[in-house]
């Protein structure tokens, strides 16, 4: 599934690759809703560029969308009984023959793989008991009260979160979808955003976005496997980006990105200013010359503007600093257990 911002680069890249045939056939695109003013509530006016007044509605909208693009029904009828779906930025995520023969002889019409928290994971989905059905549910940060973030970030008392590795009875999903009238009545979440993502200054907007693994809630006898951490190594900030490019992680011979064995599970935890590097540019501005060790880091953390020089080494918790707006090189040399003026 794609969306409407990226299809056209993706088929491009693809067309790389025609082995795989038609790109047009290998996706559908997703549907988009309108961004909502975080004052007025109306649609938000970009004034002019209405590519910005428009986003996707979540990774939720796989089960709409596969269904009214016509994907679901060729699935069917091309005899696919099962599914197995992931973000594109898992890149710990991959078809797992083992699982899905357990899936197939589980008979669960819904499996999410989940995992044990660490401290990277706090604000991550986690796995719930619904108290009312006694059926499991998906709870994200955007539906957590601020009173109970605390608590929500426990990872001792929340012990698993959600990797959007799902697995799929097709068959069950599309009974579910017919008798929802095409739709799976999943939890909306309200995230905060800028009009424009570049521009922290531009209108504050709110997305109303679903969750796929929210659907675990919408189908009886639906379960969960816990899962070893490398099934998980995801993407989603510049922070997760710094992490995969140290020697942290490794490739293995048949092209999977883990966790090194060294790490026992355990990945760094990084923590980049949004001010330098909410962007991927500010973080290879930062990456132009090498990338750090981060093989024995437990934490790092840096502020302001750091450009990180040949054979640089951070082991334990450490910080870097820089209170300047000039982009300052780190020296080479084993940082560990301190915080660095730069």
């Amino acid at each position: 599934m794609n969306s409407f911002s990226t299809s056209a680069d993706t088929r491009e890249h693809l067309a790389k690759y025609t082995e795989l045939g038609d790109p047009a056939d290998l996706e559908f695109v997703q549907n988009k809703a309108p961004k909502i003013d975080a004052d007025s509530l109306a649609p938000a006016d970009a004034e002019g560029n209405e590519g910005l007044e428009w986003c996707p509605p979540g990774h939720g909208d796989l089960y709409p969308a596969i269904l009214a693009s016509g994907k679901l029904d060729e699935l069917l009828a091309a005899g696919v009984k099962y599914a197995f779906v992931s973000n594109s930025d898992n890149l710990g995520a991959t078809l797992d023959g083992t699982l899905l023969k357990y899936f197939a002889e589980s008979d669960q019409p819904f499996m999410m793989e989940v995992t044990r928290r660490t401290p990277a994971d706090r604000k991550g989905g986690h796995l719930a008991v619904d108290k009312t059905t006694g059926g499991l549910c998906l709870r994200e940060s955007a539906q957590c009260a601020d009173e109970d973030e605390g608590s929500f970030q426990d990872i001792d008392r929340h012990q698993f979160f959600n990797t959007n590795n799902l697995w799929l009875r097709l068959d069950l999903l599309k009974e579910e979808l017919d008798k929802n009238g095409g739709y799976l009545p999943l939890a909306v979440i309200r995230n905060k955003k800028t009009l424009d993502p570049r521009d922290s200054d531009s209108t504050a907007v709110l997305q109303l976005e679903t969750a796929m693994g929210a659907a675990i809630s919408c189908f009886e006898g639906a379960g969960a496997i816990n899962v070893p951490r490398r099934r998980f190594a995801p993407v989603k900030t510049t922070d997760d980006l710094l992490s995969l490019r140290s020697d942290a992680y490794v490739l293995t011979e048949d092209f999977r990105l883990q966790l090194d064995p060294d790490r026992q599970g355990k990945p760094p935890t990084v923590k980049l200013d949004k001010g330098h590097y909410k962007l991927v540019d500010g973080l290879e501005r930062a990456l132009k010359k090498a990338v750090p060790s981060l093989i024995a880091c437990d934490s790092l953390e840096v502020s302001g503007p750091v450009i990180f020089g040949e054979n640089v080494r951070i082991e334990g918790k450490t910080k870097l600093e820089n209170d300047s707006e000039d982009w300052k090189e780190v020296p080479g040399a084993i940082y560990r257990d301190q915080t660095v003026k730069v």
